[in-house]
């Protein structure tokens, strides 16, 4: 048997997987300090089940998870696998190649393979009982541990040579079986003490038996009574169960008279709901025509309304119109008496006058139609007295629109003749 690889990954120093493989002979792991020479030997420790911090030189057990540089992160967990040839069978298995592996993660979960299957650590350790390859054995020997087993006690540098010898499982058997003896022992004086109580109580424990069998006596009988009184209940019952199916066949001869009245209702009822609808639908028509009469009732009055205000108006406008042409009359009227009174004292004062020689007539200046100083070019006495007398253009006819502050120009033709005539 001998070792042939082993497989670091994350285990202090180791980032990177890394696999040791061995041949036959001596193979030696050269390089300066501090390249991780020692750590080899720590992981095969580790791997074979060592949970004691310092043979690792570290403060806990997640120090030897690899903790990370400047370039690198730190990784989650630290893989060790050891390779064995077991052609020989000095291990007790049945497999030609034994593969243990350590996983631990820096949750502080740990697990250990034999061959990829997980196992305990106690399996692990008497694996390699008497083989010296265990983490006390003499195959590993670390810095300083030769000075420490010649200068320890010979009872501690014992373990070492029992070790070698091959005596070491037999001891942890031995001590085995003397703590099962042990916790033998201690099992049967609680046992005995147990008895002792129960032999204290055995008096009262007979007087209970007593008292139950006489209990189970009595209920037994209780069971019969029961049973008795469980029949003549079920007799009963089937009395009333006949008389209910009699009362229920008289409720479904009820129950089917009810459902025919019920659908001949509910036909009746579909019936007035359907008249119901249409009477609705009348009486929302009705309705809708009503409002309608409404708007155009209320549209009609308004029309009224105006038309009335219309008549109104155009009578108050015809009685003022009959009662200013009245006026106007009444005021011609008088215009005319006083004109023919005018006339009157004019041929009177004209048949008194002498008479003379009549004088020659000036010819009137007549001006081109398109001066502007024929409007208003000198009027004469008469024209500037009939523009002091707004009645006489009242007096004119309908067709010319006059009055007495219309400017000159803007006055008609006929009335300019008429004023420059008079």
């Amino acid at each position: 048997m001998y070792l042939k690889s082993i497989e670091v990954q994350g285990f202090k120093s180791f980032a990177n997987k890394i696999v040791f493989d061995f041949h036959n002979g001596i193979t030696g792991i050269v390089g300066p300090n501090g390249s991780g020479k020692s750590n080899v030997a720590d992981a095969v420790r580790w791997v074979l089940g060592e949970q004691r911090v310092k043979q690792l030189r570290g403060g806990t057990m997640q120090d030897v998870i690899f903790s990370g540089t400047e370039n690198r992160k730190p990784l989650s967990y630290a893989f060790v696998a050891i390779t064995l040839d077991n052609t020989d069978h000095q291990l007790p298995v049945a497999y030609e190649e034994v593969t243990v592996a350590r996983r631990l993660y820096r949750s502080g979960e740990s697990e250990y393979l034999l061959n990829g299957t997980i196992c305990r650590l106690k399996d692990v350790q008497e694996l390699f009982y008497d083989t010296g390859i265990g983490k006390e054995g003499y195959s590993l020997i670390g810095q300083g541990q030769i000075d420490r087993i010649l200068s320890t006690k010979p009872e501690e540098s014992r373990e070492l040579f029992d070790e070698a010898t091959g005596i070491v499982k037999f001891k942890k058997r031995k001590k085995t079986a003397e703590k099962k003896l042990e916790d033998e022992k201690q099992n049967l004086l609680r046992v005995s003490d147990i008895l002792s109580e129960l032999e204290k109580q055995l008096g009262p424990l007979e007087r209970q038996a007593e008292k139950a069998k006489e209990y189970l006596k009595k209920r037994e009988t209780l069971k019969e009574y029961e049973v008795q009184i469980f029949l003549m209940e079920m007799e009963h019952i089937r009395a009333q169960a006949q008389k209910l199916e009699a009362a229920q066949e008289a409720a479904k001869g009820d129950l089917e008279e009810t459902t025919r009245a019920f659908e001949n209702t509910r036909l009746e009822y579909d019936r007035i709901e359907k008249e119901l609808e249409g009477v609705e639908q009348k009486i929302d028509t009705a309705k809708e025509e009503a409002s309608a009469a409404r708007l155009e009732k209320q549209q009609l009055k308004g029309q009224i309304a105006v038309l009335k205000e219309q008549m109104r108006s155009a009578k108050a406008s015809g009685t003022h119109f009959r009662e200013r042409m009245a006026d106007i009359e009444k005021e011609l009227q008088g215009r005319r008496e006083e004109k023919q009174q005018a006339l009157r004292k004019k041929r009177s004062w004209t048949s008194s006058w002498p008479r003379r020689r009549k004088p020659r007539r000036r010819r009137r200046k007549r001006f081109p139609r398109w001066s502007s100083a024929w409007p208003t070019a000198r009027p004469t006495l008469r024209t500037a007295r009939m523009r002091s007398f707004p009645c006489w253009i009242s007096a004119l006819p309908s067709k010319v629109s006059c009055s007495a502050t219309t400017p000159w120009r803007s006055r008609p033709r006929s009335v300019k003749r008429r004023w420059i005539r008079s």
